[in-house]
């Protein structure tokens, strides 16, 4: 029988998510890739046990994680219900919707009818009567936002989740839609945009919208799907997934790869990995409440929660990477 180690929670950071009374770890895992059902099952079970172990009490999922679509979820109910259902009060596990998930008009976007289905559907393949937070994984242009955020209240209303979230939302849509959730009495909670050294679009009015409306965030991509470690310094290795998977392609490319060998050289005068100092960078914005990261193996997970010990950056250290960032 699994015990979860007693000193889990002496080392973890734990920020509080906007204004809302929930704190999440500075590091959050998601199970995008590596979870699914095309995966070895002990493998993504010792991924998750160790995370909770190391203070990760983060768990975050969608409708369509595998592959093949749902399969991620059915892997964390199979673990949750072997593992970790006597902590079930001790973690938030979220869920999304919003990408295509089944065939016909009613199986993506934003509609009523496709959320709370959707959701009706995660929580049978994770065993669970309620998600901890649920979002709308992204914006629809054509369904009224006014329906899409009542699905949102709707839901947390039922009881099917406690906190309503947004994921891959403008500036300016996250503010209606923040407004929105606020006006029908259940505040959005967090949004999830993509956020690391490459990317930096929340810096141009999402981080003000997300201080202004009390909305915390959790960014995803924050080592932009492994550029920003040291797995790529001398090039992509053939048997890589970026070289054997031409969905991950084009996020490396040898321009990249220059700033990131750089970059590592300032990572270890702070005496971290490159993938430390990459998280710790994200995380030192106020408005980021914590980085959800992916994983394909324990000592991914072991190494990134090391980013703990070292989140502080020098005015010297800033000045340095926005030189090289810049090119």
């Amino acid at each position: 029988m699994y015990l979860a180690k007693e000193d889990r929670y002496q080392n973890m950071i734990y920020k509080r998510c906007g204004k809302s009374g929930i704190r999440l770890p500075v590091i959050s895992l998601g199970l995008w890739l590596n979870f699914g059902g095309d995966d070895p099952f002990e493998n993504s079970r010792a991924m998750i046990r160790r995370a909770f172990d190391l203070g990760i009490t983060h768990f975050d999922l969608a409708n369509n994680y595998g592959p093949p679509p749902g399969s991620a979820e059915e892997t964390f109910g199979e673990i949750l219900a072997k593992d970790l259902l006597p902590y079930r009060d001790q973690l938030i596990i979220s869920s999304k919707a919003g990408y295509d998930m089944w065939p016909g008009p009613y199986g993506e976007w934003g509609s009523r009818k496709y959320l709370v289905s959707s959701l009706d559907q995660s929580l049978k393949r994770m065993k669970l009567s309620y998600v901890d937070i649920f979002y709308h994984h992204r914006p629809d242009p054509d369904t009224p936002l006014e329906e899409t955020m009542g699905a949102l209240d709707f839901i947390v209303r039922s009881g099917r989740a406690l906190y309503a979230g947004i994921s891959n939302y403008s500036a300016n849509d996250t503010l209606k839609a923040a407004k929105m959730l606020r006006e029908m009495g259940t505040p959005c909670l967090i949004h999830q945009p993509r956020y690391n050294m490459f990317d930096r679009w929340i810096e141009n009015g999402l981080t003000h919208i997300l201080q202004q409306e009390g909305v915390g965030s959790i960014v995803f991509s924050p080592l932009d799907q492994g550029a920003l470690t040291d797995r790529y310094l001398l090039g992509v290795p053939s048997g890589s997934r970026v070289g054997m998977n031409r969905r991950f392609k084009p996020n490396i490319s040898e321009s990249k790869i220059h700033k990131v060998r750089m970059l590592n050289e300032i990572a270890f005068k702070r005496g971290q990995t490159m993938a430390q100092m990459a998280l710790a960078w994200v995380l030192r914005l106020p408005e980021v409440t914590s980085a959800l990261i992916g994983s394909s193996k324990v000592e991914q997970i072991e190494d990134a929660v090391k980013t703990v010990s070292h989140l502080e950056f020098s005015a010297e250290d800033l000045e340095r990477i926005e030189t090289i960032l810049a090119g």
